[in-house]
């Protein structure tokens, strides 16, 4: 049997009660990174020493959605609005994505991901998309995740236009907040109708390097272009 390359996806955080807490990974992201020949394995945030090791274990590198990005990390102070953060899993992704474009592996930025990789770079969110960009669209769906809910254009000579295979689509949406100001290694290639950005991909990295606001991980099962992010990001790690 051919060796299935170790796909590492970063936890978020969950407290059930007193007596249980712990890493959470919504089952989508191991579903799809499965489905797709990969083998998934959930990197908690632990101390940022450790970040060494957990690359090295790793031929590709998935950052995942969850808690708001502390804004002491792209000097801000709190919005009103803004939500649970959690400094030390800013750091420790922070020192993973370093690690990992060191490595040279495929990096997918999904929800909160692209949003830490903008900050990592030095770029800014947007704390709030409802109460801070005027006539935005609904971010947040009360419908079943695997649903689209709204359009994004992208760029014709993308990377995820050739993946996707067209230039409009249709994506599911559950986020409040947003990349603000781009980093500078950074490219916008997609948006929203209300110029939220979407998409974006690394100027200059040799490898897959793709960052999503929306959430792929839960269309992938019943929608081919989606499950074709998967499909792309994990052939590239073998």
């Amino acid at each position: 049997m051919s060796r299935k390359p170790i796909i590492g996806i970063t936890g978020a955080y969950v407290n059930h009660n007193i007596f249980m807490e712990g890493t959470y990974v919504h089952h989508d992201y191991q579903k799809a990174v499965a489905a797709n020949g990969g083998v998934p394995i959930i990197l908690p945030f632990v101390q940022e020493e450790l970040t060494a090791f957990m690359v090295d274990q790793c031929d590709a590198l998935l950052l995942s959605g969850g808690e708001d990005v502390d804004p002491q990390e792209y000097g801000m102070d709190p919005h009103q609005k803004l939500g649970n953060t959690i400094l030390l899993r800013d750091k420790v992704e922070k020192e993973l994505l370093a690690k990992a474009m060191k490595k040279n592996i495929p990096i997918l930025a999904i929800c909160r991901g692209v949003q830490l990789v903008n900050v990592a770079f030095g770029g800014t969110l947007i704390q709030d998309i409802p109460s801070q960009v005027k006539d935005s669209i609904k971010h947040t769906q009360s419908v079943n995740r695997s649903l689209d809910t709204h359009w994004i254009t992208i760029e014709k000579d993308s990377k995820l236009a050739n993946i996707i295979g067209e230039e409009k689509t249709r994506v599911n949406s559950l986020h409040h907040q947003a990349i603000d100001v781009i980093a500078d290694d950074l490219e916008v290639v997609a948006r929203s109708s209300d110029y939220i950005i979407e998409a974006v991909e690394h100027k200059k990295y040799p490898n897959f390097f793709l960052g999503l606001q929306w959430h792929p991980e839960s269309m992938a099962a019943t929608n081919e272009k989606m499950n074709r992010i998967f499909s792309e990001f994990i052939k590239s790690a073998i």
